[in-house]
């Protein structure tokens, strides 16, 4: 976090100093980093430009879930009033999920705000539409490919999934986190034979794994504000036709419900509702032609280059 921050200080130096003097209509900024929203709204004010925050992550919110008793008050303090601050001066706000809708209605009443989510990259449609069906075998494989700290929780339900489908489920867990030495413990104590951890892959490689995968394997931890979320994971693995068994819930799993066909979804951290889930999964060929047509990235860019453009247009 620290080697985080020294790098957040020298960027935030240099665009302070790039846009100084500099006259702009509409500053734009995105919040996967609140104090990225933070130097978004100082240029904004700074310049007199309108400011549009597009916000990916409610930092406030998961405080609690990811720091200590002890600094948690404090930094939900600061870090509230930031965003109070970021929020504010902007002229629109664009949410990624529909989930964070009540947060900010509740405290900043009177704002606009749209909802554009996450879509799928051109890559993973390509691929998508070269999916080819894979003849079942005796021992199935999943895939789970992305972060392994706190918040994706897999070492709480990979290790006890595992141990129920030992000898019909081989699970292949790609990339790194910050509790991924904690996983590789969990899956040891349990002594599960049918767990393979690598490092991560190039695009390329992973889709290759996408490709061997008969089930994609999603998972957020149980915490209060994964409730509100969207995970972008969502997109990747729904344009790739493939069965999705997922851990997660609140907006989430409404969503999935709604836009995702073929899509198991069950309550994080519960592996005995996992695999009563599991069941109901159809271990074919799942095209989603609605789902890509409504989500591809390309689309919902220009549906966000749009909605920048109308605040551009009432600034001059």
């Amino acid at each position: 976090m620290f080697d985080q921050s020294k790098a957040f200080i020298r960027f935030a130096r240099a665009a302070l100093r790039e846009t100084k003097g500099k006259r702009y209509d509409v500053v734009v900024a995105t919040s996967s980093r609140l104090m990225t929203a933070a130097l978004g709204a100082t240029i904004a004010k700074r310049e007199g430009s309108k400011l549009y925050l597009d916000i990916r992550d409610i930092f406030v919110d998961t405080i609690n879930d990811v720091l200590s008793k002890k600094i948690a008050p404090i930094a939900k303090f600061t870090f509230s009033y930031i965003e109070k601050y970021a929020v504010r001066r902007a002229e629109k706000i664009n949410l990624v999920s529909a989930g964070f809708l009540p947060y900010f209605h509740a405290r900043y009443p009177g704002k606009k705000y749209s909802v554009i989510t996450n879509g799928i990259d051109d890559a993973f449609l390509m691929e998508g539409s070269q999916m080819q069906q894979r003849t079942v075998t005796k021992e199935l494989t999943v895939v789970y490919a992305g972060n392994m700290g706190e918040g994706q929780g897999l070492h709480e339900i990979i290790p006890p999934l595992a141990k129920r489908f030992e000898g019909s489920l081989r699970f292949l867990l790609i990339g790194d986190g910050g509790r991924k030495a904690r996983l590789v413990e969990a899956i040891q104590q349990m002594g599960c034979k049918n767990v393979e951890i690598l490092e991560p892959v190039s695009r390329t490689e992973l889709i290759q794994r996408y490709r061997s995968a008969d089930i994609l394997f999603l998972h957020l931890n149980d915490y209060d504000a994964f409730l509100k979320v969207l995970p972008s994971k969502i997109f990747e693995y729904a344009a790739l036709e493939k069965p999705i068994w997922a851990g997660v819930a609140g907006y989430a799993a409404q969503f999935l419900d709604e836009h995702v066909d073929n899509a198991a979804v069950f309550p994080p951290c519960k592996d005995e509702l996992a695999a009563k889930r599991f069941e109901t999964l159809d271990l074919q060929h799942t095209p989603r032609p609605d789902f890509i047509r409504k989500f591809s990235r390309s689309e919902l860019t220009k549906e966000l280059a749009d909605d920048i453009a109308d605040l551009t247009c009432s600034a001059t």
